[in-house]
């Protein structure tokens, strides 16, 4: 099958090439903590006249939020805030933990560790502020999104190259899935057509 192109490629796209301590540590996860705002979501919260909030959520991310579920990687959403259309966007998604209004975001996180039956090391967290450092350093891999503050890219074992809402969460389904060997197969139903 040949592609057109209008104009000509000068750059071709290939996978990310990780580093192999981020592949190892990649490799012991089962389960993925989200925190939502600058995460998951653009940081951004608009507020309607009518006093509801809006927020905005990418399709790519879900799609590898999907992904990890249906190979048996578990999803977790642990934020400060409190929203129905967390809970809304959760429920889609198929994502198992959903904790929310959380300022102790620690007591959230052991309670999954417990309910799942793993260790530490096998949770990767993905955060963007102070409130997701203590869970980002208790974790086996703790990974910061592009724009996050700067001391939690600093402490992060990986920063992303996209910022949160704009396709972190799947550079980082991606990683996982890669480090297990399960990336291909859930890309061969799309290619092998």
């Amino acid at each position: 099958m040949s592609t057109i192109h209008s104009k000509p490629v000068t750059n071709q796209i290939t996978a990310p090439n990780y580093p192999d301590t981020l592949l190892s540590k990649a490799r012991q996860i089962k389960l993925l903590i989200c925190d939502v705002d600058g995460v998951l979501s653009n940081g951004k919260v608009y507020y309607t006249n009518q006093g509801e909030e809006l927020k905005s959520f990418n399709i790519k991310d879900g799609l590898g939020i999907k992904q990890l579920l249906k190979n048996d990687i578990q999803v977790a959403i642990i934020t400060g805030r409190q929203s129905l259309i967390v809970d809304k966007r959760a429920l889609e998604l198929g994502i198992p933990f959903i904790y929310q209004g959380k300022t102790d975001k620690q007591q959230a996180y052991q309670e999954i560790i417990q309910k799942m039956g793993i260790t530490q090391n096998q949770v990767a967290h993905v955060g963007d502020d102070l409130p997701d450092l203590p869970l980002m350093l208790r974790s086996g891999l703790g990974i910061c999104v592009a724009d996050g503050y700067y001391l939690v890219q600093q402490r992060a074992d990986w920063v992303t190259d996209n910022i949160g809402g704009q396709g972190a969460v799947r550079e980082i389904t991606d990683l996982i899935l890669t480090a297990q060997n399960k990336l291909e197969t859930v890309h061969r139903p799309y290619t092998d057509l």
